[in-house]
């Protein structure tokens, strides 16, 4: 590991206070929820009608969450602290970072009808808190990750950015997750940089930049070819550890949002692979009108701003396993690898198996015919040829005769899915 590595939430806290955001006035008195403007944005009423996240699992690696809040109560599993070796369900010490994201993910609000507090965009999803020093120059995602995987996670969200490299064991932990058909969710950073930073810029992750409530890029989101998607960032509400709600700026928020969309499509959409769920929330993706037309992913937008109504409700093909994630260097997709074994091991059980079959199979027909021919030849000498003129039965042009058929026009072969990406291209240098 480098030693200038280091791990930083990518989300910073901003003063509290009342915000006008220019929509329109909303019901509940609660002026929590009323800061909440990504809500209101995405259209939350109509979405939650669709899918809430009920029966999807989401991975918080980050600070552990304070699974006693008002507003998360109920939604947080106990998880794991690779600080102590306990549960993350319980907040440590004054750091809030982890407990936010959860909230913006998974939040239920509290109160008559969950009417007051923060809400998430996936309010029915669980939230397995995997416990982390963010702080620590030293410290590796891996191990909470295979863990996360390990403990029935489906998504997993990573607001943290780290300066350093790639680690080996690092990146086996990435394709781990994928075969085993998880989707990874990282920020992209609050640098305003070029310089990839990792987990986002890892191959196969979907790399989250921050926009404001006019769909303008923040000017401290970090760019480049590797991002996908863009999420609310500015002036974000959620829950807190130190006060019981905090107001930041950052793509930590931005990114949880695409893992509460996420969390949604896999709700709503439990066949598709965590690929094809990634290719639903890029093909559905919002771009303003100074976009349309340019060439995607765009090195600032990607392919837009998350568009989670859309994403539900919109028909169209799966496309391919990886949607617009890259292939795994050895070919396989999001599926798991021990189904990956067994498929290959049942794959050449059956070959041996229809090979056997085939030659049994030839050698008994040759007897067979062998027989008949030897039984007809000797009455053919008796009693001369048999009725039905030449070729009788079975013979050529006779009642018999194989006529090969043309394929069924409904049955042909079909052509790859339209609207699947090709892979990812080449992270840029730092620098462009």
């Amino acid at each position: 590991m480098s030693f200038t590595r280091t791990l930083r939430a990518v989300g910073g806290a901003v003063v509290a206070g009342a915000l006008l955001f220019g929509t329109a006035p909303v019901a509940s008195a609660d002026q929590i929820r009323h800061e909440q403007w990504p809500l209101r944005s995405f259209g939350v009423d109509d979405i939650w009608k669709v899918s809430t996240g009920k029966g999807v699992t989401v991975a918080v690696i980050d600070d552990p969450v304070d699974g006693s809040h008002p507003d998360l109560k109920g939604n947080v599993l106990p998880g794991k602290s690779f600080l102590d070796g306990g549960t993350a369900d319980r907040p440590d010490g004054k750091n809030e970072h982890g407990t936010a994201m959860a909230s913006l993910i998974a939040g239920h609000g509290h109160g008559p009808g969950g009417g007051d507090g923060v809400k998430g965009l996936a309010p029915d999803a669980k939230i397995l808190p995997v416990g982390i020093d963010l702080r620590d120059k030293e410290e590796s995602y891996a191990e909470p990750l295979r863990y996360a995987v390990d403990h029935g996670a489906k998504v997993v969200n990573m607001s943290f950015e780290d300066f350093g490299d790639t680690s080996p064991a690092e990146k086996a932990a990435v394709d781990y997750a994928r075969r085993h058909d998880v989707l990874l969710v990282a920020a992209s950073g609050n640098s305003g940089s070029s310089t990839p930073r990792l987990p986002s810029s890892v191959p196969g992750v979907l790399a989250v930049g921050a926009m404001d409530i006019d769909l303008k890029v923040w000017k401290f989101s970090n760019y480049g070819s590797h991002i996908k998607l863009l999420g609310p960032g500015l002036h974000i509400r959620s829950a807190g550890v130190e006060t019981p709600y905090r107001l930041a700026n950052g793509t930590s928020d931005s990114t949880a949002y695409v893992s509460a969309a996420a969390a949604l499509v896999r709700a709503k959409f439990p066949h598709l692979t965590a690929g094809q769920v990634a290719n639903r929330l890029v093909k559905t993706a919002v771009l303003p009108d100074s976009m349309k037309g340019k060439k995607l992913p765009d090195r600032h937008y990607g392919y837009g701003i998350v568009n989670p109504w859309q994403a539900l409700i919109k028909k169209m093909p799966k496309g391919s396993e990886n949607g617009p994630l890259p292939a795994l260097k050895d070919g396989s997709s999001n599926a798991s690898s021990k189904d990956a074994q067994q498929a290959a091991e049942s794959d050449k059980g059956m070959s041996t198996g229809v090979i056997i079959g085939i030659v049994g199979g030839v050698v008994g027909l040759l007897v067979v015919v062998l027989i008949v021919v030897l039984v007809v030849k000797k009455k053919s000498g008796r009693n001369g040829p048999p009725p039905g003129g030449p070729g009788g039965y079975g013979g050529p042009g006779g009642p018999g005769g194989f006529v090969p058929h043309p394929p069924h026009p409904g049955h042909q072969q079909q052509p790859s899915a339209p609207g699947a990406y090709p892979s990812a291209p080449p992270t840029q240098p730092p620098g462009r």
